[in-house]
């Protein structure tokens, strides 16, 4: 997986990625699965919070437990902390980030645990939110965490600033991937922030930007201490402020990120540029091929302007890593068709494929008209199910997909491209060629 010339041959990749998942399924013990980008276990779910304190007070049933054990006591003996900040992003790591709370609270009760992340953001936003976790975590903590944490600790001097983040403690020949992939935020939140039911709208979080010319700067900076093999940009949508000065300053070093389908990236010779400042790929979210449904959602694009950008960036030489959602509440089956349309019409721009079915994201379940109910069971469930008033529903939706959308000749041979497990993390390493 470190090797370079894996990433040539998705049929090599491919293989071995199926050998370590086999590997993995046969030391994981039973009533557990462990894959290369999952955490599941057969009665525990990370949506119930009882099953989480549960995890908590038995740390020594998580398959990790031998591994986080010794390496949390050796950093202990030698510093003593006074807290411990864990960052919980995804379900997957919820399950084991609750098993480490425990060993820490079990260990040393008297360190404070400070917990954020993007998954604790969503449990915060949610209006029915009654902290269960009470007595175990400390504090809670939505939205960007550094200040925050800063302020926790009593170091509140930093207030007002935007430090650079430091890699410097990370093992960076430990990742399955051909160097280190260095991740770094120009912001937070979203810039357009007027999706319908984009979670980022829904929880009402705040978007706060680095100003351009300081991104370029940590850049630089980074890359000249990580010595990176690609660079991921972590933002819901790269500005079009930071675009600009990616492509008047050239970093030195591959990247890749989420962007817009906006006005730049609809000029040929902006995508042209941005190509020779290192763009290897982006993703769009285009999510409709029918402009009925990019209204009804608030996209602000429209699909003229989305297959322009699609083919200005291939005759560039930058990857398209193309979202599409289907089931929305505004979407029929003749506008799933249209997407289809769309997406054979584009077959040879578009280079990745994400399919999702459409959930509901529990704080944007307003929607006038909508009947909603439980999606999943648990007090810390993310999303909930409605009625389409289309009848458009999700065992429609698969069907679809499964017999019209990807069986189609044109979209099938680009769903072929997609790594398994990795996806786009490890796509633009295909996209980067020789």
């Amino acid at each position: 997986m470190r090797e370079a010339g894996l990433y040539r041959n998705i049929a090599r990749y491919e293989r071995t990625v199926r050998d370590i998942s086999r590997v993995l399924a046969e030391v994981t013990p039973d009533g557990i699965t462990v894959g290369l980008a999952n955490y599941e276990h057969e009665t525990l779910s990370p949506l119930k919070s009882r099953d989480l304190l549960f995890a908590a007070e038995h740390p020594e049933l998580n398959p990790f437990y031998h591994y986080f054990r010794q390496r949390l006591e050796e950093i202990f003996s030698s510093n003593e902390p006074s807290a411990v900040g864990i960052s919980l992003n995804f379900l997957s790591q919820a399950l084991c980030a609750f098993s480490m709370i425990g060993f820490i609270k079990r260990e040393l009760p008297k360190v404070k645990v400070i917990l954020g992340g993007g998954l604790v953001t969503s449990w915060l936003s949610n209006p029915q939110w009654k902290n269960p976790f009470e007595g175990l975590v400390d504090h809670l903590v939505a939205g960007p965490g550094e200040h925050q944490l800063l302020r926790l600790l009593g170091l509140d001097q930093y207030e007002g600033k935007t430090p650079r983040p430091d890699y410097g403690m990370f093992q960076k020949d430990r990742y399955l991937a051909p160097g280190f992939i260095l991740p770094y935020s120009a912001s937070s939140g979203c810039y357009w922030n007027r999706c319908s039911f984009c979670p980022e709208k829904a929880e009402g979080n705040p978007y706060i930007s680095i100003p351009p010319e300081q991104v370029v700067s940590d850049l630089k900076t980074l890359t000249d201490e990580t010595n990176p093999a690609l660079v991921h940009l972590l933002d819901n949508a790269v500005s079009p402020a930071v675009l600009d000065a990616l492509a008047a300053e050239n970093i030195g070093i591959p990247w890749y990120g989420f962007a817009r389908v906006g006005s730049r990236l609809a000029d040929p010779d902006f995508c042209t540029v941005l190509k020779r400042s290192g763009c290897v790929m982006l993703k769009l979210g285009i999510e409709s091929g029918d402009q009925g449904v990019l209204d009804a959602m608030c996209k602000g694009i429209s699909v003229e302007m989305a297959s322009a950008v699609l083919r200005n960036l291939k005759r560039a030489g930058i990857a398209s890593y193309v979202y599409l959602i289907f089931g929305t509440p505004a979407e029929t089956e003749g506008q799933a068709k249209n997407t289809l349309e769309f997406t054979a019409r584009h077959s040879d721009c578009i280079d990745f494929l994400n399919l999702a079915v459409f959930n509901m994201p529990f704080c944007g379940a307003k929607a006038p008209g909508l009947e909603v109910r439980k999606f999943y069971e648990g007090d810390l469930s993310l999303y909930t199910d409605f009625d389409h008033p289309g009848g458009w529903d999700r065992r429609h939706v698969r069907l679809f997909l499964e017999n019209d959308f990807r069986r189609h000749p044109a979209i099938s041979s680009i769903l072929k491209n997609e790594p398994p497990a990795f996806t786009s993390n490890h796509a633009p390493f295909f996209a980067m060629g020789p």
